[in-house]
């Protein structure tokens, strides 16, 4: 069974609310999970600490049992500080391109 840290959305129409949850990759967004992980509320600002909840002993347990974030998700765990260097921008056109020469350039810089 293959196991996501994925978002499930809750709440009202134009109110969203969403669970940080670890579930199978097989049942639906809002369907049956594993366990409940956090929470994220994007109608707070970003300087509330209620935003976005996290309980980082559970996910760094499921981390370590397999499961793999969502692009979202790992975007929240690199800012907390549980995940560093989980958030890859992904690309295949021409501008992807560009990003990744520029990089190289900026390496290649510093390392000389």
């Amino acid at each position: 069974m293959s196991v996501k840290i994925r978002l499930a959305r809750a709440g009202a129409k134009k109110r969203p609310y969403y669970k940080i949850v670890a579930a199978s990759s097989r049942s639906p967004r809002d369907g049956r999970f594993l366990e409940r992980l956090g929470s994220y509320d994007p109608i707070r600002t970003t300087e509330d600490p209620n935003r976005l909840v996290l309980n980082e002993e559970r996910i760094k347990h499921w981390l370590s049992v397999g499961a793999l974030p969502t692009d979202r998700v790992a975007r929240f765990l690199d800012k907390a500080g549980i995940l560093p260097g989980a958030t890859v921008h992904r690309g295949t056109g021409k501008r992807a391109a560009e990003i990744a020469e520029k990089k190289a350039k900026q390496e290649a810089e510093a390392a000389a």
